[in-house]
Formats: C-alpha cells, structure tokens, sequence
C-alpha cells in the first residue's frame, strides 16, 4: 500500500508565509495607529462639521430655533426639516435679475477670471523672465516669495492702507498730478477692483515658482534646434514652452481655480463685501448668511454644499481634460 508523504520542506514554507502574514499585519497595525491621530482629528475638524453642515442645509436652522444651552437649563432645537427649499431659493435668486443673488453669481465669476487669468498671464512673463541668466536671479526669486511668506491679513491691511482715499499712497499721487481720486472703498466697481488686485498680488508668487520649474524641465536642446531651424522666440514659446509647460499650467489652474473660489480673507478684510454687497462672492456671501444677521445657518449649510458640489463637478471634467490633453500629446 502507498503512502502519500508530503514533501520535505512544506510545513516550513507554510510557517513561513504565516509568520510573513503576521509580520505585514504587524506592520500595517502600526502604521494605522500611527495615523489613528490624525484620522480623528480630521473627522472632528473636517468631517463632522461637514455632515452637520448638509443635515442643517436641508432645514430651516436659525438663531431662534436652535438648541440653547443656557447653565443648567438646555431648550431644544426647534427648526423644522424643509427638504430643498432652501437650494432652490439659492438657485432661483441666481436667475431672477436684479436680486443679490444674481449680482453675487456675477461678481463670483469675475473674481475668479479675472485672478485665473492675471496670475497666469504674469507669472509666464515673469518666470520666463526668471529662466534666464541675469545677474541677481536668485534675489529677484527670493523677493518674489515675499508676498506669499507674508501673513494675509498683514498684506490686506498693508493695501488697505495704501487705498485709502485720505492718507493712502495712490490717491496722495493722484492728487499732486492734478489727477481725479480713486474711490476705492464707495464705488462698487473700483472695490471689486481693489480685491482682485491684492488677490492677484498674494497668487502671483505660487504660480510663477511653479510655472518655473515647469521651464526649467524644458530641454535646452529642443530651443537649440528650434534656433538652428530659423524660429523666433515667439515661435519657440508657441511651439516648445506653451505644449511643454501644459501639464504644469493644467495642475495649476486647477489648484488656483480652487483657492480662488474658496478665497475669503481678502474680501472680508478690504471691503468686508461692500459697498452694498457688490464685492461679495459665494463663499463670503454663505458666510454672511451663516454669521451675520438673522444667521440662516440652514441657507448657509445650503451655499457650502452648493460650492462643494461646483468644486467637484469643475474638478471632475477638468481632471479629465487634463488627462485627454496629456494622451494627445
């Protein structure tokens, strides 16, 4: 009769494959508990608030009707669950003219263009600059992180001091050239002016240090043949920087789309959204909904989900763009 014998070494490579399994497990717990810290942290700071904010857009949540707790003495929250009126009180303001709303949905579209553009635009001209030989390059480079090292809230006050329609710089200037004052602060138009301007003035620094490096990525060897082939330096920018420097200035885009949109210091610290709200954007306006006045915590749950949902959205069809773009070329 045979006997069936298991071969030499099978009890030994079992052990060790558990032993290995055991030892991943090991490492892979540690790991988790390493990250235990920040994983609550972030379900307080962020998560949490974020869940509370959609259960609260979907109610009619105010300063009269929410919970108090008052010493011992605790009065229930009284608002009332009221489906999506309140994203379709947002959405209807948008199209009705002549309402905030619309002006706001407005103003945030120029806001944002406006930023997108001139920090693209300028940090180009001056990282191109920046990628040649001159003599200093490395200071210039160093005073261009000056803006974006600085504080913003000391950056604003700095230009709302130099807007100032008295004592500020630019209109002192103005004045002994015979020049009419801009009036920054009681104009709507020159106020939304003065925000993009600090705006673009603090993204000007990120963008053009990455655009850089982007640059400094560029073979030097593609430029020499391009020379040797008779181009001018504009069609050396149209033909080799501008396709080199795609990926780099989709990834910036989107990253300067974002903060844009989410900007809110600038405003609230220049001109607080005025005059007359026509400097307000979505997000400083959800904050005026959600803080000041009656605070509509309901409606300014509203607009925070409405912005994250056009962030992902913009984010979504972007990334794809970028990833179409980077297959053709």
């Amino acid at each position: 009769m045979a006997v069936i014998t298991e071969p030499p070494g099978s009890n030994l490579s079992a052990q060790q494959v558990k032993r290995e399994r055991k030892q991943q497990f090991k490492i892979a717990g540690r790991a988790y508990l390493w990250l235990l810290p920040i994983l609550i942290s972030m379900a307080a700071i962020v998560y949490y608030p974020l869940i509370y904010g959609i259960v609260l857009s979907f109610t009619n949540a105010n300063q009269d009707n929410i919970a108090l707790h008052l010493g011992s003495t605790t009065l229930p929250a009284t608002y009332k669950f009221v489906g999506f009126q309140n994203y379709i009180d947002i959405i209807q303001s948008w199209f009705t003219p002549g309402s905030d709303g619309a002006h706001i949905l407005l103003q945030t579209l120029i806001w944002i263009v406006a930023n997108i553009v001139l920090h693209f635009v300028i940090s180009l001209g001056l990282a191109l600059i920046l990628n040649r030989k001159m003599r200093f390059r490395a200071i210039y480079r160093v005073l261009l992180m000056v803006p974006w090292a600085m504080p913003q809230y000391v950056s604003a006050f700095g230009w709302l001091f130099l807007f100032n329609q008295q004592y500020g710089f630019i209109d002192v200037a103005l004045q002994s050239m015979h020049l009419p004052i801009i009036p920054w602060a009681s104009d709507p138009n020159w106020a939304l002016v003065s925000v993009i301007v600090v705006n673009v003035w603090l993204g000007i620094p990120f963008t053009t240090v990455t655009l850089l490096g982007g640059l400094q990525s560029v073979p030097t060897e593609m430029y020499e043949a391009s020379a040797i082939d008779g181009a001018t330096r504009w069609q050396a920018l149209r033909f080799i920087t501008l396709p080199m420097l795609r990926p780099i200035a989709f990834l910036v885009t989107l990253l300067d789309v974002i903060w844009t949109f989410n900007a809110f210091s600038i405003i609230y610290l220049i001109t607080q959204g005025g005059p007359f709200n026509r400097t307000q954007t979505l997000v400083t306006y959800a904050w005026v909904q959600a803080i000041q006045g009656k605070q509509l915590f309901g409606v300014g749950g509203a607009y925070g989900v409405i912005i994250l949902v056009i962030l992902l959205i913009f984010t979504f069809f972007y990334s794809r763009l970028l990833r179409a773009n980077e297959t053709v070329y």
